[in-house]
Parts: structure tokens; sequence; C-alpha cells
């Protein structure tokens, strides 16, 4: 299963754990929003090319 995690913004130590947990034995890819001009259709390609997509803020 291959997870795509999405940030708002800059992860805190609370949501890095989260994110191993739920990472954990499996694939994963993130892409960040916090950034000057975010690249939406990279973001389109990689939320279909996931199995799940989580959105972090």
């Amino acid at each position: 299963m291959k997870i795509l995690n999405v940030y708002r913004s800059e992860p805190d130590d609370v949501t890095k754990r989260l994110i191993e947990i739920v990472t954990r034995d499996r694939e994963s890819d993130e892409f960040y929003l916090n950034v000057e001009n975010p690249d939406y259709d990279q973001l389109v390609e990689k939320i279909f090319a996931a199995d799940q997509t989580i959105s972090w803020w």
C-alpha cells in the first residue's frame, strides 16, 4: 500500500511520530503545500498513484 502525506505546514514532533506509525511497513511519499508555488499537477499525479492520501494540517 502506498500512502501520500500532504503537508499544509511543517510537521511538528507529534505529527512526525504519527506519520511514522501510519507509514510503518508501507511505501510512502510526501507533498508540501507550504512552499511558494506548489506544483498542483504533480500533486494530482501523486494522489492518483497513491492508495491512500492523508492531509496533515
